[in-house]
């Protein structure tokens, strides 16, 4: 019987249970289970992979636990902006968008792109504009923003006083919870990579993955990560595998990352697992740091990163089911 099933993440980086109010975790735990069995019940309705990739992430973009959607990190300019891709593995089309402001689910208007557009990516008004035209619903951007993440705006702004890119060099985002003093030598915070995504198998045997993020705290310049570029952050091909990235986006895109696990599968002959650690090994070599999810058309997953820690999920028909948060399980 052909296996079907999805892995998620919520982020990478510097996530310890010592740093992490119980109450947090759980709450952790509860959205990455929602969004799990969002997704596990499109695909065992019998519904297509890119289905329950746009389910799942919904979820997790809705969430203000989440660096997506609401919840999104602040640019320098102090507003969110958003970007998005989902890949289907069957017909390898895809779509992509960035710079959004007032898009409240970035991966659904990805989808739309690559449904409704003869484009594989939109970006900033351009991007808003078709969602409009599609009848998406726009919110003012006070609707992503929180109090979180307005204090980690005000941090890195002054941390990148005394050390001027560090925070975008690196991929760095401060993350401080609710009781913090708010300052960078604060023993509760944590330094992650919270983009969001999917990667889904069918019951037809089909793939698709998907992947949305607000990008970097205090970011510049109409920065673009590696979350919407087809091949860096998201990518599927029922031939090989789907693959959602999280971590310092400048890496990822250097090594073209979730390509690179296809890559070695196709070419090489690699089982899943092995190429996904290679993958990371390679962004570890050039100084990147991260995490990645991914599953192939027999529903082998792999959920590996080289943090300490990385907010995933998996669940497959075989029975196996993971939540965890810490890189000791």
């Amino acid at each position: 019987m052909q296996p079907y099933g999805l892995v998620i993440h919520g982020g990478a980086g510097t996530i310890l249970r010592k740093n992490m109010p119980l109450e947090l975790e759980n709450g952790y735990r509860a959205k990455l289970k929602e969004a799990l069995d969002a997704g596990y019940a499109v695909l065992e309705s019998g519904k297509p992979a890119p289905d329950a990739v746009v389910a799942a992430v919904t979820v997790l973009e809705d969430s203000p636990l989440f660096n997506a959607g609401h919840g999104a990190v602040l640019n320098a300019e102090g507003r969110c902006e958003s970007d998005a891709a989902i890949m289907d593995g069957r017909t390898l089309t895809a779509g992509a968008v960035a710079g959004l402001q007032h898009v409240r689910n970035p991966i659904m208007l990805a989808r739309s792109v690559m449904e409704r557009s003869p484009h594989v990516m939109l970006v900033g008004e351009g991007a808003e504009k078709f969602a409009r035209e599609e009848g998406f619903e726009t919110l003012r951007n006070s609707y992503f923003r929180t109090d979180r993440r307005q204090k980690e705006l005000e941090i890195a702004k002054r941390l990148e006083e005394t050390d001027p890119g560090a925070l975008v060099s690196q991929g760095l985002q401060e993350q401080f919870h609710e009781g913090d003093t708010g300052s960078p030598d604060s023993t509760r915070s944590e330094s992650k990579f919270g983009t969001v995504g999917c990667a889904a198998l069918d019951r037809n045997g089909n793939l698709a993955a998907g992947t949305s993020t607000g990008g970097l705290t205090n970011k510049k310049y109409g920065r673009v990560g590696d979350s919407p570029i087809i091949g860096a952050g998201t990518y599927a091909d029922n031939a090989t595998c789907a693959v959602s990235c999280t971590g310092a986006g400048e890496f990822f895109i250097r090594i073209v990352a979730a390509h690179d696990v296809a890559s070695q599968i196709r070419y090489c002959g690699r089982k899943l697992a092995n190429a996904a650690d290679l993958t990371l090994a390679k962004i570890r070599m050039i100084g990147g740091s991260g995490g990645l999810v991914a599953i192939d058309k027999e529903g082998n997953f792999a959920l590996p990163f080289n943090t300490p820690g990385m907010y995933r999920a998996a669940r497959i028909s075989n029975g196996n089911e993971i939540v965890e948060l810490y890189g000791n399980g």
